[in-house]
């Protein structure tokens, strides 16, 4: 039995293993470890790019904070529809690699119609076709890890970092080389890096997902037990809680002087504390339930919104809040992976990332973009992280009342 939030000690064999997990020997293991870890290192790159630097970009093209969060809004709704459709496919078919492939190379063809114009409606329409397929890449993709990691499933991790490396990468370098080229220039760079995410893909192989387990209950019916239901709603409300985050934090500290080249710094500050997590993620999910490491992600991503809100003119602050990105993603992503992991067989893998994805990173960003566009430009920004931090307390609540594991 699991009390106030630890598991028992694992049998002998199992630290044996846990241990072995950690040598360079044993990560070699992994079928096709470094092809898929590239290809992790490139996608998030492109979000490294993307994600800190969009609304900057839109905002040196003169739009108001309004626009800019419907803007960015319309990337992440597409994620609502797009993993789920393609997740449906992928469980059907079975070539999950291939609707990566195709996803990337369309992503490359449809976001270089950015070139093209730069008025609201020709931006908002090309947002919604080109990440109708990049939205709709990384979950096939997951898919396809797990696959190939088959009884290994604990490792996702260790390989997953290397898309943290990949932010850290290119937000860093975009971050010093903003200072010294016009911002203007950001699609040309993401264009080489999709196009770079299409070719990595050609070089994964397929992988057939292999009944580890026969479930006797559909998709639908392991969707309506409540803890399935409060592991996707606190993952909606906590990307919900990242709306003022991932849209205005740029915008929030250049206002107050710090330089771009600083904002890239503190961007991937966050993400080196994510890898962190990521390393020692299969330890955390050996001594510590599920429920209890949730709760925990929650509750420091609550502080870490109102550390940011209301203490922007304090750097070592500003510094120590983006310590916690290692709670408020890596922390909770881990988790949720492992609990789709145990409620969802193979056979149901595709739409179950699909889901994820489309709750937490679709409708949650979603919403999260466009209330703190509002918010931001009424209410301003303290307000906006204030909501933001009381998000993050319901989903506390949903969390400890329903959530099991």
């Amino acid at each position: 039995m699991v009390e106030k939030g630890f598991r028992k000690q694992p049998p002998q064999s199992q630290c044996l293993i846990i241990k072995n997990f950690s040598s360079e020997k044993n990560m070699n293991t992994v079928p096709h470890y470094w092809r898929l870890s590239i290809f992790y290192l490139l996608y998030f790159s492109s979000v490294g790019t993307l994600v800190p630097y969009w609304a900057l970009y839109l905002k040196a093209l003169g739009f108001n904070a309004i626009a800019i969060g419907e803007l960015i809004a319309i990337i992440m709704a597409t994620k609502i529809i797009a993993p789920n459709i393609w997740g449906w496919i992928g469980d059907h078919t079975g070539k999950h690699i291939v609707l990566v492939r195709i996803c990337s190379l369309l992503t490359v063809i449809c976001f270089s119609g950015v070139l093209l114009g730069q008025s609201y409606l020709w931006l908002a329409l090309i947002m919604g076709v080109y990440s109708f397929f990049w939205n709709a890449a990384l979950p096939q993709f997951e898919a396809v890890t797990i696959a190939h990691l088959g009884t290994q499933a604990h490792r996702y991790s260790h390989i997953r970092l290397w898309g943290s490396i990949g932010f850290i990468i290119t937000v860093v370098l975009f971050g010093w080389l903003f200072e010294q080229i016009s911002i203007t220039l950001l699609p040309i760079f993401l264009i080489g890096l999709f196009s770079s995410i299409w070719l990595m893909s050609l070089l994964v192989p397929e992988k057939a997902t292999t009944q580890h387990a026969v479930s006797t209950h559909s998709f639908y019916q392991i969707l309506k037990q409540p803890s399935v239901i409060a592991l996707f709603l606190s993952c909606f409300l906590i990307q919900l809680s990242h709306g003022p985050y991932y849209i205005f934090y740029s915008i929030y500290l250049e206002d107050y002087g710090y330089p771009r080249d600083l904002i890239g710094q503190l961007w991937a500050l966050g993400v080196i504390a994510e890898i962190g997590v990521f390393l020692v993620m299969h330890r955390l999910l050996t001594h510590y339930s599920l429920k209890y490491l949730i709760i925990l992600s929650l509750a420091i991503t609550s502080g870490r919104w109102l550390l940011i809100g209301y203490y922007v003119e304090s750097l070592p602050i500003l510094v120590f809040a983006q310590l916690l990105h290692a709670a408020s993603y890596a922390l909770y992503h881990g988790v949720a992976m492992q609990f789709i992991r145990q409620n969802f067989t193979d056979r149901y893998l595709g739409r179950a990332q699909g889901l994820y994805n489309s709750l937490g990173f679709g409708a949650g960003t979603t919403v999260g973009s466009l209330i703190s566009g509002y918010t931001w430009e009424n209410i301003g920004a303290q307000g906006s992280y204030l909501w933001a931090s009381l998000i993050c307390g319901i989903a506390i609540l949903i969390s400890w009342q329903w959530l099991e594991g």
